[in-house]
């Protein structure tokens, strides 16, 4: 199984906020983890729903950009059900499986999970770019 790599290593919005370690475990299925730290909590000290959204549209968003073999993509739609919460130090394990991809969309579920216990689930599409982007790599 691939190890852990972090993805989040040019300035931007999800390295701003901790980053995002990702990795392929086959074909159409892949992880990605993260740390829940003091800035990611809200006013009652659980992770902030707006955290929960941008790690999952950053790990599928890096799926879904891998299995179009490099292309740029971008999200077209994400369904988020919040399940449970999590709190300071807990760490946040994405499961991804990519359902379909056509020549121009990728549709795809993903799980969040931590300590055993389901925090947060989605379901998304997004479109694939019909062109390259210079220096474009995994990461949100």
């Amino acid at each position: 199984m691939n190890s852990f790599k972090q993805i989040s290593t040019k300035p931007g919005f999800i390295k701003n906020n901790g980053g995002l370690f990702f990795r392929k475990i086959k074909k159409n299925k892949f992880e990605f983890k993260t740390k829940i730290k003091k800035i990611h909590l809200n006013r009652a000290k659980i992770t902030h729903g707006g955290y929960i959204c941008s790690i999952i549209d950053a790990g599928a968003g890096t799926a879904a950009h891998d299995c179009a073999n490099g292309s740029p993509c971008v999200t077209i739609s994400l369904n988020i059900k919040f399940i449970d919460s999590t709190k300071l130090n807990d760490e946040i394990l994405g499961l991804v499986n990519i359902e379909k991809k056509t020549n121009s969309l990728v549709f795809l579920n993903c799980i969040l999970k931590s300590k055993n216990k389901t925090i947060s689930s989605a379901s998304g599409i997004w479109k694939i770019l019909n062109y390259k982007v210079p220096g474009s790599r995994f990461g949100g």
